[in-house]
């Protein structure tokens, strides 16, 4: 985090997965604190990051492949022709999905949702 934010505004927000509050993470965490300033996000709680999205549809779009990449460069390659058949407005229609997201989030004060 220093290195990407040397001007110490760096923030960090994890969801508290089980493999990011281990004992080496936790500790990992606390030394750096200083580094950067991290938001507490409620442990298990809907996924709000639209990347979530974009990593689904990738993977989904790879799975439908034939033949099935067989190793990692084929890998790379399935994935990128997938981004690039996306069309020009996929990101802002999942950008745009964030209020809905946001108030679904609120009615169901902070628990699972189906945005």
């Amino acid at each position: 985090m220093s290195i990407a934010q040397s001007d110490g505004l760096g923030q960090l927000q994890q969801d508290n997965a089980t493999p990011h509050v281990s004992r080496v993470a936790t500790k990992c965490l606390q030394e750096h604190s200083s580094d950067f300033r991290h938001f507490y996000w409620p442990p298990k709680s809907p996924e709000m990051n639209i990347i979530e999205d974009i990593r689904d549809a990738l993977l989904h779009a790879v799975e439908k492949r034939y033949p099935p990449p067989r190793t990692s460069m084929d890998l790379l390659t399935a994935l990128q022709d997938s981004w690039c058949e996306k069309p020009p407005g996929y990101l802002q229609t999942l950008v745009d999905t964030m209020p809905r997201r946001v108030a679904s989030l609120l009615r169901a004060r902070g628990g699972p949702t189906r945005y």
